[in-house]
């Protein structure tokens, strides 16, 4: 569109802007607005995480007594635990040793030939002093919802204290209690850093997940009988404390 030169010429081109002003601001609100929902449902699965944890996330030394520890596993380094997982062992090693848990059921993945976090696992604590028999493995702990639904169907585990870094340790507190297992959460802290702010940043849709799964309950990939490790483990503590 062409317009004159001289004032009405510049009066007809303010009114076409003016124009194309108000027409926008219509769809600017609504984008706005569409912007602002999408966060508020990306965010509110998060906010559930923390609303539903209460004051049950702490500390080692503020941590309730409870038959079972739960360890989920962080990744292994050359075969040996990552430092995150590292973390979370010294932390359930702490707990066992301070006489909170009887047993510890370390939970991970061992799906591929070569890659073991269970007994990587299983071997760090005895090795820093848990014995044997009180370290129960769950090689199908492919993420976070299996691990706990597995700890409650398979092992007979009913109440826990829970270990993980403390940017995780809520969502495995809400998929635990909706398992059906009495929880408290010890989160085990992190220097900031990228793995730190890498593993914050996914837990936005991990919540996302961990509300459909403690919603529709799903079973976990592998099932199967019930595991006889807790059991033993939590007898094997009865006879020791008969015997004093």
């Amino acid at each position: 569109m062409r317009f004159g030169t001289g004032i009405p010429g510049l009066l007809a081109r303010r009114s076409v802007r003016l124009g194309l002003r108000l027409r926008r601001r219509p769809a600017q609100r609504r984008l706005f607005q569409l912007v602002t929902v999408g966060c508020s449902l990306a965010l509110a699965p998060s906010a559930w995480l923390w609303l539903a944890a209460g004051d049950r996330v702490g500390t080692v030394a503020s941590a309730p007594r409870a038959p079972v520890a739960v360890v989920f596993g962080a990744g292994l380094y050359e075969g040996r635990p990552s430092p995150y997982l590292a973390h979370r062992l010294d932390a359930a090693a702490e707990l066992y040793g301070a006489g909170k848990v009887q047993a510890i059921l370390v939970t991970g993945d061992n799906s591929r030939t070569g890659y073991d976090e269970t007994n990587a696992m299983r071997g760090y604590l005895i090795e820093h002093g848990v014995p044997e028999v009180r370290v129960v493995g769950d090689h199908a702990g492919f993420d976070t919802w299996d691990s706990c639904t597995r700890a409650h169907r398979i092992f007979g585990v009913d109440r826990a204290v829970l270990v993980s870094q403390d940017f995780h340790v809520r969502r495995a507190l809400a998929l635990c209690e909706a398992a059906g297992i009495e929880s408290y959460a010890v989160g085990v802290p992190e220097t900031l850093n990228v793995s730190r702010l890498y593993g914050g940043i996914r837990e936005i849709p991990g919540a996302g997940k961990a509300a459909l799964n403690a919603w529709l309950r799903p079973d976990p990939l592998f099932l199967g009988p019930r595991e006889p490790g807790i059991p033993r483990a939590l007898a094997d503590a009865g006879r020791q404390q008969a015997a004093r």
